[in-house]
């Protein structure tokens, strides 16, 4: 059976990585592995990392299928935890970064990778939130657990509010009952009305926060902050973090490097939580998979959707997020 797929290649000589469209042969099945007749992939900021020879070092080794996501249909198992017809998910672990990933027709992985849907959850939706609504969900969770809970008027700020973690987050937050929610985005006014849709109350820029000198305390303006940025804002946000408040980090769009002090840790007892959605216990993604599917679910999850893309669109659409102008989620559809 021959499938298309979209595989990452590289030129051994300039280093150059070229996302290019390709046909395969389906495999004989190993023990233990799933195979899934894909319906979505999404795309990710690590997806169009891999795609750019000038930030790689995502990817394990060239040539290989990207897409970091996929949801679809069990067409082949050899786990007994699944059978054929089984609507599944499958994120993180080596998906598209060491093995074989969700931008192609078929995809055989791991049992162990594979999350069965809740009953409540479409393959499609399953993809609106993809990585970035289970990251979204993961920074939520730690926030419910640090605090947030039964605090309905705490102050509450999202970077990347516009990217696919931001938006989620937001959409989520307003579905649990949250409606003081900053949105901190650099596409303040040309964004406003999609994230006042989704849940933001007020948003900013980082313009908005920084003084001309960013001291070690300053003022208290928020209790809880989801940042899935990082970088240099980083720092600028710390000292803003109220007393007893907790920031969850998930993103390093803005950078790996964090310049600050132990003051708000120490004479605040704020606490930072690190966020990774790759290797979470199969019982905690199961977990939070059925949470997204009812108590999490956002009545208009569609909003989130800005495009649907094919496999042929996604080399342009790398290029988009790298430069930064895309908003909200992008679908990739696999099956017509």
């Amino acid at each position: 059976m021959i499938y298309t797929c979209l595989e990452y290649q590289k030129d051994e000589l300039s280093g150059k990585i070229t996302p290019v469209l390709s046909e395969k042969d389906v495999t004989v099945l190993k023990d233990g592995e799933v195979q899934i007749n894909v319906h979505y992939s999404s795309v990710n900021f690590k997806d169009a990392l891999a795609s750019d020879h000038a930030k790689n070092g995502v990817v394990a080794h060239y040539p290989l299928v990207g897409g970091i996501d996929l949801s679809g249909e069990v067409t082949l198992s050899k786990d007994e935890r699944f059978n054929v017809g089984d609507k599944v998910v499958v994120t993180g672990y080596g998906l598209g970064v060491s093995h074989p990933g969700g931008y192609s027709e078929i995809a055989q992985v791991p049992g162990d990778w594979v999350t069965k849907l809740p009953d409540a959850l479409t393959t499609k939706e399953a993809m609106i939130y993809g990585t970035a609504g289970l990251t979204a969900a993961l920074s939520v969770d730690a926030l419910l657990n640090n605090g947030l809970t039964n605090k309905s008027d705490a102050r509450i700020l999202v970077t990347g509010a516009t990217g696919g973690v931001g938006s989620t987050s937001i959409a989520i937050l307003h579905k649990l009952g949250y409606h003081n929610i900053t949105a901190l985005s650099r596409k303040k006014g040309a964004q406003d009305d999609y994230l006042t849709r989704i849940g933001a109350s007020k948003i900013i820029t980082i313009e908005d926060l920084t003084p001309e000198k960013v001291r070690p305390l300053m003022k208290q303006q928020f209790d809880f902050i989801l940042d899935a940025v990082g970088g240099e804002q980083l720092g600028i946000l710390l000292p803003q973090l109220a007393y007893g408040g907790c920031i969850t980090v998930c993103g390093n769009a803005g950078g790996i490097k964090l310049n600050t002090t132990v003051l708000p840790f120490i004479l605040r007892g704020i606490s930072m939580i690190g966020i990774d959605s790759v290797n979470i216990p199969a019982e905690h993604r199961e977990q939070l998979w059925h949470r997204l599917s009812n108590q999490m679910k956002p009545p208009h999850l569609n909003e989130l959707i800005k495009a649907t893309v094919s496999l042929s669109e996604l080399p342009q659409t790398f290029q988009q997020l790298l430069v930064g102008t895309i908003v909200g989620r992008y679908l990739v559809k696999l099956k017509d």
